[in-house]
């Protein structure tokens, strides 16, 4: 469980992957598309809020509708 960053809520609908854009917007794209080869749609802005990215975080919707953030885990330890 990640940590909440976003203060906007986010409705899910059922068929559409959603994610957060290089600009801080959450956009959304119909599941379809995604598994298809052809892209003939382009993505749809959901949100108004603008979320200020941080490096080193993995930036995802989450369960509670709630733009939330992880630590990215990057490369692997040696053992």
């Amino acid at each position: 469980m990640g940590e909440k960053v976003g203060n906007e809520l986010i409705k899910k609908e059922k068929g559409y992957l959603y994610y957060v854009g290089k600009d801080g917007k959450v956009y959304r794209v119909p599941m379809k598309y995604m598994r298809s080869k052809v892209k003939s749609t382009a993505p749809e802005a959901v949100s108004k809020e603008m979320i200020k990215r941080e490096q080193g975080y993995l930036y995802y919707v989450g369960k509670s509708g709630y733009v939330e953030r992880v630590k990215a885990n990057r490369g692997r330890k040696k053992v």
